[in-house]
């Protein structure tokens, strides 16, 4: 459910002092735990760094992401690729030209 128009965009008011205390175009990294705080007109330019769970990742924030949570360009979960039959062959189809590409090499050198 979204946020009442009445009680605006939430955002961490911890955030909002840190982000005075810095002069504008500054790229010094603003540490934050806060992930659900909505991004704002101040805050372009600004580089964040927003916690994943694990570790700190840097999110430049640029006009297009006014609107968005910080939390949308932090992710928690790391995607590393699908199994099977297909995926198999793929691999080494590409497989099989990266070898010809060296053999190609090797004989022009």
């Amino acid at each position: 459910m979204a946020r009442s128009v009445k009680k605006g965009p939430f955002v961490d008011s911890k955030l909002l002092k840190k982000l005075s205390r810095l002069k504008a175009g500054d790229k010094t990294p603003i540490k934050t735990y806060s992930r659900d705080s909505m991004i704002t007109p101040e805050m372009i330019g600004f580089v964040f760094a927003v916690h994943n769970g694990k570790d700190f990742l840097r999110v430049e924030i640029k006009e297009e992401m006014v609107g968005h949570r910080l939390g949308e360009f932090s992710p928690t979960r790391k995607f590393i690729k699908h199994g099977g039959k297909m995926q198999r062959a793929l691999e080494s189809k590409t497989g099989e030209t990266k070898t010809e590409e060296t053999k190609v090499t090797k004989i022009k050198v």
